[in-house]
């Protein structure tokens, strides 16, 4: 196997800080705290937290796995697995793009004009029915979890 190949495997997941609002049936509902990895300031930084304060106006609040058992009130890190987004970016970006192209070339091969943007809104239309079936049944793996629990409200 490659270097590039073992790299791939043993990448970080991605992490946020959050909160931890209520708990169910091994879920938890987060808020997330601050936006973006935190690095606005330092070289290199993206400056992804301005736009998120700028663009998010509500709470940012996910339902994550919650296998470590993090209680209500809990600071915690929760995690993406290394992966995952890159996957699901194709999935809902590069997917349609690619079936609208080829449906117009389709179209447009069969029909000319009018076929090809019969076979633009088909191929579309049939990459959206494709990623909503994935959905449905389950087969976008990677959910997020809580990694670690940071910080615990002590009892009183």
């Amino acid at each position: 196997m490659s270097a590039f190949a073992d790299s791939a495997f043993s990448a970080p997941p991605i992490t946020q800080a959050a909160r931890v609002l209520r708990v169910d049936a091994g879920y938890a509902l987060v808020e997330v705290i601050g936006g973006g990895c935190g690095r606005c300031h330092e070289a290199g930084g993206c400056g992804s937290a301005h736009l998120t304060r700028m663009f998010c106006l509500r709470p940012r609040r996910y339902r994550v796995q919650n296998q470590i058992d993090a209680p209500p009130g809990a600071r915690v890190t929760i995690a993406l697995p290394a992966g995952v987004l890159r996957r699901h970016v194709c999935l809902v970006y590069v997917l349609p793009l690619l079936a609208l192209i080829g449906g117009a070339l389709l179209g447009d091969a069969a029909a000319g004009d009018a076929g090809a943007a019969a076979g633009a809104v088909s191929g579309l239309a049939l990459a959206w029915w494709r990623m909503a079936r994935r959905a449905a049944s389950g087969k976008l793996s990677g959910e997020p979890y809580i990694a670690s629990i940071e910080f615990q409200e002590e009892k009183t």
